[in-house]
């Protein structure tokens, strides 16, 4: 954007390191910790995530899953009991030793993940397949000791909510991972306004533990892809270890088959990159805290313009519509740069010759553009606006996203592709191993994805020349 309002950020195209910062703190969603790695997630930063939550928790209802809730700490037996999982955690474990003045007689795991408190769970409640399936999910924090931290992106703790459901037989597991794969990715769309690539993980890539783990990968505006949520087919290696057996219909013990997924405020960092710009945030309308924002001109000289002001509020606070009426005496240049900065999608201003014409001026944050409407449409109008512009920020996201997907067919092409930012390498592969180590030395990237969409477009490798049947997408990661 040329008309850069906000002058205190820096610019996304010159700096996005620099700029994402900016816009994370000065747009207040965050604060840094006193403890390293930490954040505070201040109301307008968690309002986004309670609105991912709300979301869903909707849907997860309608599949069956109920909330639950398990301890933070994970005794290191217990975590021992899955040597692939915690050979997988452990260098970003945080252990406690010490509780009050004692010393622990074992070390305790605050929890980087939760399969393990669950299976314990479940050995004690799961005898028949009168009590399968089983589905849970919680709502609560982790944490992962993490060398290098980035708001929302990664962090020492982050917030997330992770699935856990055990099922009679393998297909119909991977069926329910697959089916909180969907719901994620209409998330995406529905509410985030962001568009993912669905597909399975190579097995190099794949969760620690599990048989097969299945992702949604997000684009970002450097051309770097985003892992934004994943669901995992574990198979029966957690409760063959846990001692989690039923009787089957057929009278014979039986190991439950496994599914665990989740996602986390990373969500957070996504919506934040792939929609801002040189102002600030820009959020879709279905989860910014504030959709609506009324700034009244010359308020302070002119009672009609305040009266009609408030007039809009309780019309849009009718239709459940999140708004805010800002009477404060800052100047209205203040008030646009502040609410550009925090992304509202939508602003309302009236002053006195509005009123005289019986209308207001819109002004959309997401493409600037600006228009007039009458007073007597707002509550049948503006529901239809804010629609608009959620359709309009999903198709702006969605092109930026096809247009970076490049098929290479060569070195030379993949190189050009993971050089340039331009997003998704999209290679036939073999299966090779050694694709994964070249180009890892050479490009720092990584196999993100196998998309479900297998189309062939080549029938070889681009790297080592052999048959290929795959589809895979290579790009540097965050």
């Amino acid at each position: 954007m040329n008309d850069k309002k906000v002058k205190n950020i820096a610019s996304k195209s010159e700096n996005l390191t620099q700029w994402y910062t900016d816009v994370c703190t000065k747009a207040g969603l965050m604060d840094y910790a006193s403890a390293k790695g930490f954040i505070v997630y201040r109301p307008d930063g968690y309002a986004l995530w309670e609105e991912i939550m709300h979301y869903l928790d909707k849907r997860f209802h309608e599949l069956g899953v109920r909330n639950v809730y398990m301890p933070t700490l994970i005794p290191m037996s217990l975590l021992n009991k899955e040597k692939e999982h915690i050979k997988g955690f452990a260098p970003e474990c945080a252990v406690v030793t010490q509780g009050g003045d004692k010393t622990l007689t074992e070390p305790m795991v605050v929890r980087p993940t939760s399969e393990t408190l669950f299976c314990d769970y479940f050995k004690d409640i799961v005898h028949s397949y009168n009590d399968l399936p089983v589905k849970d999910n919680q709502w609560c924090s982790v944490v992962r000791w993490e060398k290098t931290t980035r708001p929302f992106l990664r962090g020492a703790e982050f917030l997330w909510q992770e699935g856990h459901t055990l099922h009679e037989t393998e297909a119909e597991a991977r069926e329910f991972a697959l089916s909180i794969l969907r719901v994620y990715n209409d998330l995406g769309r529905d509410m985030l306004a962001i568009p993912f690539v669905m597909g399975k993980k190579p097995d190099s890539e794949k969760f620690a533990g599990a048989v097969d783990t299945y992702t949604i990968e997000g684009l970002m505006p450097d051309g770097q892809a985003l892992q934004c949520g994943t669901t995992h087919y574990l198979g029966t290696g957690f409760p063959e270890h846990f001692g989690i057996k039923f009787l089957g219909k057929d009278n014979k013990i039986a190991y439950p088959h496994y599914t665990s997924w989740g996602v986390s405020t990373r969500l957070l960092g996504a919506i934040i990159m792939i929609h801002g710009d040189d102002n600030g945030l820009v959020l879709p309308p279905k989860i910014a805290p504030t959709q609506v924002v009324i700034v009244p001109i010359r308020a302070d000289s002119d009672p009609a313009v305040v009266e009609a002001a408030k007039k809009i509020e309780d019309s849009l606070k009718k239709l459940n519509i999140r708004v805010t009426l800002d009477l404060s005496n800052k100047t209205p240049g203040w008030k646009f740069a502040q609410y550009e900065m925090k992304g509202v999608p939508l602003r309302i201003e009236i002053g006195p010759k509005d009123l005289a014409q019986n209308q207001c001026v819109l002004t959309r944050r997401f493409d600037s553009s600006k228009s007039f409407m009458s007073l007597d449409k707002i509550a049948s109008d503006i529901p239809t606006e804010l629609d608009n512009i959620q359709e309009g920020m999903y198709q702006k996201a969605l092109k930026y996203l096809n247009s970076h997907i490049t098929e290479v067919h060569n070195y030379d092409e993949l190189k050009d592709v993971l050089t340039t930012n331009k997003g998704f390498a999209k290679m036939m592969w073999s299966g090779d191993s050694e694709d994964e180590v070249t180009i890892k030395k050479d490009f720092n990237a990584t196999p993100r994805v196998m998309p479900f969409d297998q189309i062939a477009f080549d029938y070889k490798d681009c790297l080592t020349g052999k048959k290929a049947d795959k589809v895979i997408y290579y790009a540097r990661a965050y």
